[in-house]
Parts: structure tokens; C-alpha cells; sequence
């Protein structure tokens, strides 16, 4: 075990970490230079594209030291957002330390200081590292006092090193061996391991990714799950090197996968202890808890004979996707969908991507909301995200909405535009403080529901990309909660309603109505677009009708004659208007919805 070293690199989106992995992976030489290509361990267009981890990665890197002595070091991966910090918490309990990167022309960001103070909650040892020298822009002075003030860590340990230009690559291997513990655990006690990520193989079924505690695991053994007590003959264990490598058995310290013939990946969650069915470990792993989702939102494909697809491309992506759920959904305007819960707005827009991508589907997806707690008259508590579940006003005596506590990190001169837009977004500002002397850390408590349209997209336009955001759950408050409904010629369009704060009605109402009147094609007769809440229009816009020139084969004569084919039509139009349906084209939801996310 002494040989043996676990870590993981934890960083702010774009910071280059997936850069840094791929360095080590080829100064390990565990691939060859044709196999190789840039974001090696990403494996998904999406990752790539941009520039993001969404689906960790694991692997093994043998690296032989000046005096002969060869090291195994596992590198467990993590996803860099926010919306999978649950994910990155299993991983680094995976760790004995992580290498912290930052980069040297950014300087510490919100996700920095968010992902450092989750290492330490492991206790893991940390290895500060700045990446990116060789930029005209780089910084080193400055970001080293940010390490020591933002941090807390000593400047003087941090390795310099370019991933891009592979500078400084083989101090890293040394500091991991010589800073970082080894493993610690007895392969003669009980079986303990603790999954930290599971995906699905066609041919093999689930294949689990964990980091062994206690004990020794060989194929052929049954092993159980502690949270759900499923059973399971394991049928081959190994570790990764890209591939997967079989091994004869895996004993603690050591990190690899097992494959037992597991049907779904929801069997195999996140954070849950491996264990041997006929000698337990005495208790599981401390941490563990269930997804949750956060942002919900219905998907319907465009043409209603797509239904049957979506519903099978939606089963083979909760195969490598348990934190995905979905339920079945209708709408009068949109047909037959699917309800989903996502962990957040990120994940909601992969899931989006991979469906249409990988499945060749045409979507449209309803304005994302949250969960409301609605307390009703008879002293009931009702939770509702979706707003046709809503139940009727007179039953409702109060409303809870979900709040998240948000820091931002920004130069301080962009100060004025995010006090601004939080308090727009009905924030309550905690506390705001000089890191140094002209970057702020701010701390606003945010309802979710004003966080998850445009406001990421927002701070970035407003702090010229220079403001960074990170958030976490914190709890339900009291809220002013209406159902906003959008009529047309009338008639309501269930897949249009939102729920809304009743200071936000009006303006929603009214962003939404103007963006239907571009949309709606003109008929011979007017269309009216109202929002409503309950019997009460907020909001109006008109689609004016086509007017065909009737007066035109008249020349000359008396006035009386246009006047009199002028109130003929006027009468056609409205029996017209009486018997007349409007088609709502599909571009018309999505431009609505859109209003929400640009």
C-alpha cells in the first residue's frame, strides 16, 4: 500500500484541468501517441465542445521513480460544475489529497474556494497548483497572494507548470508521491469499499467504479450493497487504464471497478459501501445520500408520433444516468411527454444535448421551475412543480419557495451591477467582504426560481466574464406564489402557464404575449393574447387580422356603398372569429420559452 497513491485535481471550469490529466496520462505512457487525443478523458462531443466535466473518469498511472521504485497512482476525476457537487464529494472521500488548480491569469474563482473547502472537509492534503505560465497574461505574484489570503494555504508549496506546453509535469509526479499519504487499511478485515461513479455497458451491464477501504475482493465472491441490501456474484474486478485491466483481486487502498451482472445503474448509487454478503463490514460508509433534483421541467417531442422514440431514448439515458428522473406527462397543446427532474439548469441542458444528439430527437421543453410547498385550507401540505398540477387559489393558504445561498467572486469595480441584479432577483444580501484590494466575495440568499433562467448568463455578461458563482441549497421561505395562464382567443395553452412570484406576474405575462404575437401566424379575423391569473388579464396583446380590400372595385359613386361592403365584412369577420381555431406553430413554445434563457 505504501506504493499506492489516490488523488484528485479539483478546479474552477476552464482552469485546465482536463489539460493537466492529459499531460499525466502521457508522461505515464499509458497510451500511445496514435491513441491519444486532446480531453482524453472526456468521452462525451458535449464534454469536449464545452470545455466542461460532466462524467468522471478514473484511472491508473504507473510512474517510476528515480531509484527504480514504481508507484501506482489513481486519478479519480470529477465533474468541475456546480450541479454535480454531490458526485465530486463521493470522489474526493475516495482520496488521500487532490491537486488544487488555479489558473495564473484568473486567480482564485467561486468554485476554487467551493471545491477546496469540500477537500477539506475529507481531510485531504492539498497540493496547490498554477497552471498556465506561459499566457502574456499570467500573474504568478498575484495569484500566489491570493492562495495565502483567499486559501490559506502556504504560497511557497504551489508547483508552476503549463499543461498546455507541459512544463513542470514531472514535479507533480514527485510531489504526489512525496506530499500525499499512501492509503491506510487492513486487507484482512471485512470488506469496505464506497462507490464513487457507475456506468452502463451493453454487453457487461453495470460497471462499478470504487475505492476499496478494507479488506480484499476476488471474482467469484458475493458481494452486498448496504443501502438497498441487493445481492450480487461479482464476475471480474480490475482497475482502469483507459481500458479496463482484470486483476485477480483488488485489496484496500487500491481503486478499481467490478462488474456482477447489475441490470440498471440506479441499482449502483453514488456514495453507497461494498460489502461481502457473508461478512459484513459493521456500519457503511459515513456521507451517503440520495440525489436529489432540483429543476423540473417537462420534454414532449415535436411531432406527436415521436413519442415512442423519446421513450426509449429516455430509458437507455437513465441507464448511464441515475440521477435523471422522469415521469409520464400530458398536455392539451403538446401531446404525450415525459416530466423530469434535473440537478440543475447544467444538467437539464446535457440531458437536452445527449437526447437529441445521440437519439436524433426533435424536443420542446416547458419553462423550468421548481418544487413549491403549497399549505392548503385543510391543513394539507401539497408539493407542486409542475403548474398544472396547481390546485385551486381558494384552497391555498400559504406558499414556501426553495432558497439557495450564492457567492460570487468579482473585481470590485463590477460591485454596483450584481448588487443590482440580485436585488432584482429579489436577493437578500448576507455579507460582503475585500479579499483583496479590489476582489470581493459577496453572499447573497437567492430564491432558486430567479436563479435558474438567465441569471448565470447575466453575471457573466454584466462582469465581462471576470465574476464567478457558486451556490448550495439552503432552505424553504414564505413566497407570493400565482399561477400565470396564457390565453388565446380565450382559450387557455396549459403547456404556457408558469408559476411566479406576483411582483414578476405582470412582466412575464407580458414577455410572453409579445413573444407569441410574433410568433402566431395572421388569420382573417383578430387574435387576442391575454395573461391571466384566475379570471383577472394582466397582460394583452393583439395578432391583427388580413384585411382584404373590398372597396376597391368601387370608383366613384355615392360613400354609402363602401360603407355598406365595409360592415359586411365586418360582420364576416366576426362569425369568423366565432368558429375560427388558431394554430399555434411549435416555434411559438419555444420563442416563450426562450425569453426565459436569453
Amino acid at each position: 500500500m505504501n506504493n499506492i497513491r489516490n488523488f484528485s485535481i479539483i478546479a474552477h471550469i476552464d482552469h485546465g484541468k482536463s489539460t493537466l490529466s492529459d499531460r499525466l496520462i502521457q508522461a505515464a505512457d499509458v497510451i500511445s501517441e496514435r491513441q491519444f487525443h486532446d480531453q482524453v478523458l472526456d468521452t462525451m462531443d458535449i464534454e469536449r465542445e464545452r470545455g466542461i466535466t460532466i462524467k468522471s473518469q478514473t484511472i491508473c498511472l504507473p510512474w517510476k521513480t528515480k531509484d527504480g521504485r514504481t508507484y501506482f497512482l489513481n486519478l479519480i476525476d470529477t465533474p468541475g460544475h456546480v450541479d454535480f457537487s454531490y458526485e465530486v464529494s463521493r470522489a474526493l472521500a475516495s482520496c488521500e489529497g487532490a491537486l488544487l488548480l488555479i489558473d495564473a491569469s484568473q486567480g482564485v474563482e467561486a468554485q476554487t474556494l467551493a471545491n477546496l473547502y469540500l477537500a477539506l472537509e475529507h481531510d485531504l492534503e492539498i497540493i496547490p497548483v498554477i497552471n498556465k505560465i506561459d499566457l502574456p497574461s499570467a500573474d504568478i505574484e498575484r495569484v500566489k497572494g491570493q492562495i495565502a489570503e483567499d486559501l490559506g494555504l502556504d504560497p511557497e508549496t504551489a508547483l508552476l507548470v503549463s499543461a498546455k506546453e507541459g512544463i513542470g509535469i514531472d514535479t507533480v509526479f514527485e510531489a504526489i508521491i512525496n506530499r500525499l499519504p499512501p492509503p491506510k487499511g487492513d486487507p484482512e478485515a471485512p470488506l469496505k469499499g464506497l462507490i464513487f461513479d457507475s456506468h452502463y455497458d451493453a454487453f457487461r451491464g453495470t460497471v462499478v467504479h470504487f475505492r476499496v477501504f478494507d479488506g480484499t475482493l476476488r471474482a467469484g465472491e458475493t458481494i452486498r450493497f448496504m443501502s438497498n441490501r441487493a445481492a450480487y456474484k461479482v464476475e471480474e474486478v480490475g482497475y482502469f487504464q483507459l481500458e479496463r485491466i482484470p486483476q485477480k483481486q483488488l485489496s484496500a487502498g487500491h481503486v478499481g471497478y467490478l462488474i456482477a451482472g447489475i441490470k440498471t445503474v440506479s441499482d449502483t448509487r453514488s456514495g453507497d459501501t461494498i460489502t461481502h454478503r457473508d461478512r459484513p463490514c459493521e456500519k457503511p460508509m459515513p456521507g451517503f445520500k440520495e440525489a436529489k433534483p432540483v429543476v423540473f421541467s417537462s420534454i414532449y417531442p415535436v411531432a406527436s408520433d415521436g413519442y415512442e422514440d423519446l421513450a426509449a431514448a429516455l430509458e437507455k439515458l437513465k441507464l448511464n444516468d441515475a440521477s435523471l428522473i422522469y415521469e409520464k406527462d400530458t398536455s392539451a397543446a403538446l401531446g404525450f411527454g415525459f416530466r423530469c427532474g434535473f440537478l440543475g439548469l447544467l444538467h437539464l441542458e446535457v440531458v437536452q444535448e445527449r437526447l437529441e444528439r445521440e437519439y436524433d430527437l426533435s424536443l420542446i421543453l416547458t419553462a423550468p421551475s421548481v418544487r413549491y410547498r403549497l399549505h392548503l385550507s385543510d391543513g394539507s401540505i401539497v408539493v407542486v412543480d409542475n403548474p398544472t398540477m396547481y390546485p385551486d387559489p381558494k384552497d391555498i393558504i400559504g406558499a414556501e419557495e426553495p432558497f439557495i445561498r450564492s457567492t460570487i467572486y468579482t473585481p470590485e469595480r463590477y460591485m454596483g451591477a450584481i448588487m443590482q441584479l440580485c436585488l432584482e432577483r429579489r436577493g437578500i444580501n448576507k455579507t460582503y467582504q475585500y479579499l483583496t484590494s479590489d476582489r470581493l466575495e459577496m453572499v447573497f440568499d437567492l430564491p432558486l426560481a430567479e436563479v435558474i433562467y438567465d441569471f448565470y448568463d447575466r453575471l457573466k455578461s454584466i462582469t465581462q466574464g471576470y465574476g464567478s458563482f457558486d451556490y448550495e441549497l439552503l432552505d424553504y421561505r414564505d413566497t407570493d406564489l400565482v399561477k400565470v395562464d396564457i390565453l388565446l382567443n380565450g382559450e387557455r395553452v396549459d403547456a404556457l402557464s408558469m408559476l411566479v412570484h406576483r411582483e414578476k406576474a405582470e412582466q412575464r405575462a407580458r414577455r410572453a404575449c409579445e413573444k407569441l404575437r410574433e410568433e402566431i401566424p395572421r388569420q382573417m379575423f383578430k387574435i387576442a393574447i391575454q395573461g391571466a391569473i384566475g379570471g383577472k388579464v394582466i397582460a394583452r396583446t393583439t395578432v391583427s387580422a388580413f384585411r382584404k380590400d373590398v372597396t376597391a372595385k368601387c370608383y366613384g359613386g355615392d360613400v354609402t356603398r363602401k360603407r355598406k361592403l365595409l360592415e359586411k365584412q365586418k360582420k364576416g369577420k366576426k362569425r369568423m372569429k366565432m368558429v375560427g381555431k388558431v394554430q399555434v406553430p411549435q416555434s411559438a413554445f419555444l420563442s416563450v420559452l426562450r425569453t426565459d434563457s436569453e
